[in-house]
């Protein structure tokens, strides 16, 4: 973890790879950055159940994530089933592979500029050292995106399959829909969600589907699929 944040201070780049979330104690590890009121995005992710868990709170609008950013404080639940049922009453039985969650502000004074999200697959609180060394990375990722060295977002994109953000593709299928459907970019976005949520797909394959013009949500029906002609 030292050599971690040595290479967060000196600004050369994510410097978070698999030895972060080993150092950790815990399994996925996600970075994630606010770029318009309490909506995030994900900037770096160990891995692809990282990148399932934030996108689906993301989708669901519901989850320790949001609730780290709503209230300015960590998050920690070392056992998610012995949460109640009104608790993330949809995000929990859908990630039923995951036991523990830890969710840290990435904040200074009253700014907070995104969320560190620790998963792991077994339960149980994080050891003190880990704690310590999650709060320092916290702290350290905070330094970095407010700027203070120089922040070149540019190798945290090069750290994405494609060389952008993650979920560039939602928002091109939200200015899609807005002008399809006539509506505000916030109300296109929910109607994303909403979609991708009742027909159990992730939002990233949804907004692919509408970008592709392979899904038009006005009628709720793949372009492809036309109506059959009724036969006199």
């Amino acid at each position: 973890m030292t050599q971690i944040l040595r290479v967060l201070h000196t600004g050369a780049g994510p410097g978070l790879d698999a030895g972060c979330v080993s150092a950790l104690g815990i399994d996925h590890l996600v970075v994630s950055l606010v770029v318009e009121g309490r909506i995030t995005e994900q900037l770096w992710s160990s891995d692809l159940v990282g990148s399932a868990f934030e996108d689906l709170q993301f989708t669901l609008g519901q989850g320790p994530g949001p609730d780290a950013l709503r209230v300015g404080r960590a998050i920690v639940e070392p056992d998610l089933t012995a949460l109640g049922a009104d608790r993330w009453p949809l995000l929990v039985p859908a990630m039923a592979h995951l036991r523990a969650v830890f969710c840290f502000p990435l904040a200074l004074g009253g700014i907070t500029v995104g969320i560190l999200t620790a998963l792991r697959a077994s339960p149980g609180h994080m050891g003190g050292q880990q704690m310590d060394d999650a709060l320092g990375l916290a702290a350290a990722l905070t330094l970095q995106f407010l700027g203070g060295r120089e922040v070149r977002f540019e190798t945290w994109l090069e750290a994405q399959p494609d060389g952008e953000l993650h979920r560039a593709v939602v928002h091109q299928a939200t200015g899609m829909l807005s002008v399809q459907l006539a509506l505000p970019l916030g109300e296109a976005l929910l109607r994303l969600r909403a979609h991708a949520y009742s027909h159990d797909r992730s939002i990233i394959e949804t907004a692919e589907d509408v970008v592709a013009r392979r899904l038009r949500l006005d009628d709720d029906r793949p372009e492809s699929e036309s109506p059959k002609e009724t036969k006199g």
